[in-house]
């Protein structure tokens, strides 16, 4: 360690306990009642988003689905319609996976060990030390992004927090510090400190109980640790996407792949070039003249930019020529709601289902 709190590890996780009795959260509804299947909804929902925009979700979420053996029992689309516009639809489909391996192998439960729980879909190692310290009370770290820059600051560590090799210093670090009471609260503790004082940018160090200790803060660096994932230039690709509606105001929609992007998701049809939507279009009898392109939208995956042209256009008669039902399907504004798509179709489909096209 780079810098010493005052009295070791023990002094370090009373003093973030003392911080979070006045300044915690302490009504998130994961934590009444604090049951491992919601603390695990929570924490997977929590991957790569906020609070503020999770908890909505949660709640809808743990009303249609209150059980392990609810959520099991659901079907793919159901669970990808409550999570449509969170993102990352992965941690969906594990989650699901995950629910039906617990009904098939473990009567319906969550597994109680590290490792037992790590070896379900979608749960790795921070996950589920975060599910068992909260839950049950086990004396396990945690690691996520909060975790991560509140240590790196304090203790001054070098390099890229998501790197292997500072990683390999964080895990016993993060062990070290952790209480032998209290498991539950320090967890939340840590992570709100993180959220809310140790913030990413502005944080709050006047107020900061570990300011005198702080590396970070004692060299002026604050701003520089944890130090930023090296940089790359992702590439930029294109896409052209199809919006036919019929006059009823239904949409034709198409199911993804169960692999690759956006997978098992509801989408428009997708073509690589402007010249293979109109020859689409045009075997369903669409003239050219009827389709209009609609400004360009951006999406940025965690690989490549992916730039998106919509075409509309109107069907006077519901072209009969449609794949079978589980690939494609005409539906209307209220399905389309209960559907998991991603975003940015979600975006370019509400215009459409309301609104006459923009002459060009």
């Amino acid at each position: 360690m780079s810098a010493e709190i005052d009295s070791g590890p023990a002094n370090f996780a009373s003093r973030l306990l003392a911080w979070f009795d006045v300044h915690g959260r302490h009504d998130l509804p994961w934590q009444h009642p604090r049951t491992a299947y919601r603390v695990w909804i929570a924490e997977i929902m929590l991957q790569q988003t906020q609070v503020a925009t999770v908890i909505p979700y949660y709640l809808h979420f743990l009303n249609s689905f209150p059980s392990l053996q609810s959520l099991a029992s659901a079907s793919q689309d159901e669970v990808l319609g409550h999570w449509s516009g969170l993102g990352y639809y992965s941690r969906a489909r594990n989650l699901h996976a995950a629910a039906q391996r617990c009904v098939s192998e473990r009567a319906g439960e969550l597994p109680d060990t590290l490792e037992l729980l790590q070896a379900l879909p979608g749960i790795g190692r921070s996950t589920a030390a975060a599910i068992l310290a909260q839950a049950c009370g086990q004396r396990h770290a945690i690691l996520d992004g909060n975790v991560k820059r509140v240590l790196c600051r304090i203790f001054g560590i070098e390099g890229w927090p998501g790197s292997p090799s500072v990683e390999k210093t964080l895990w016993p670090l993060a062990t070290a510090l952790l209480p032998s009471k209290r498991l539950a609260d320090y967890t939340q503790a840590i992570m709100d400190f993180g959220a809310s004082q140790c913030r990413r940018s502005k944080p709050d160090c006047i107020s900061c109980p570990f300011a005198a200790e702080c590396v970070a803060h004692q060299t002026h660096r604050v701003a520089e640790l944890p130090q930023s994932r090296p940089k790359k230039v992702l590439p930029q690709r294109e896409c052209t996407m199809l919006v036919l509606q019929s006059e009823d105001g239904r949409v034709l929609l198409e199911r993804r792949p169960p692999v690759g992007v956006w997978a098992s998701l509801w989408s428009l049809p997708q073509f690589e070039t402007h010249a293979l939507a109109y020859e689409y279009a045009h075997s369903r009898g669409i003239a050219t003249d009827d389709i209009q392109q609609r400004t360009a939208i951006d999406h940025v995956f965690s690989h490549y930019r992916l730039q998106i042209t919509p075409l509309h256009a109107r069907c006077a008669e519901l072209p009969l020529r449609v794949a079978d039902d589980n690939h494609q399907r005409w539906l209307s504004r209220p399905e389309v709601e209960k559907l998991g798509m991603p975003a940015p179709v979600r975006r370019i489909i509400n215009p459409s289902l309301h609104e006459e096209p923009t002459p060009p």
